[in-house]
C-alpha cells in the first residue's frame, strides 16, 4: 500500500473528529493505513501481538476494541482466552484477570 492509498479506516476521526487532528492522522493514516497493512506480519498476528501487549500493560480500555478486532482478523475466542491465560503467568495475575474480564464482556457469557 502506498502512502497515498487508504484502507478507509476512520476510527481516530470517529473518536476525536476535529478535537485532536494530529492523533487522528497518526491513528488513521499511519497506524491503520500503513503499519497494519505492512507485509511482514499478517493482521491476525498483529492482533494477537497487540492483545498480548495491551494485556501485559494492563490497558483494558483498549482491549475492548482489540479483542473484537482480533476476532475479525481471524483469531478465535478460544485462542484469545488461552493467550490471556498464558500471559497471566508472565505479566502478572491481576493483568490477566482484568484482560479476561474484558474478554468475557466482549465475547459474552
Amino acid at each position: 500500500m502506498t502512502q497515498e492509498q487508504s484502507t478507509g479506516w476512520t476510527g481516530g476521526a470517529r473518536a476525536f473528529g476535529d478535537f485532536a487532528p494530529g492523533l487522528v492522522h497518526y491513528t488513521d493514516k499511519i497506524l491503520f493505513d500503513e503499519v497494519w497493512e505492512r507485509d511482514g506480519l499478517s493482521k491476525r498476528d498483529r492482533s494477537l501481538i497487540t492483545v498480548a501487549a495491551l494485556t501485559a500493560m494492563g490497558k483494558t480500555d483498549q482491549l475492548t476494541f482489540h479483542l473484537d478486532y482480533a476476532r475479525r482478523n481471524g483469531v478465535t475466542e478460544t485462542e484469545l482466552k488461552e493467550a490471556i491465560t498464558h500471559l497471566a503467568f508472565y505479566c502478572g495475575w491481576p493483568n490477566g484477570m482484568s484482560a479476561m474480564t474484558v474478554a468475557k464482556q466482549v465475547f459474552g457469557d
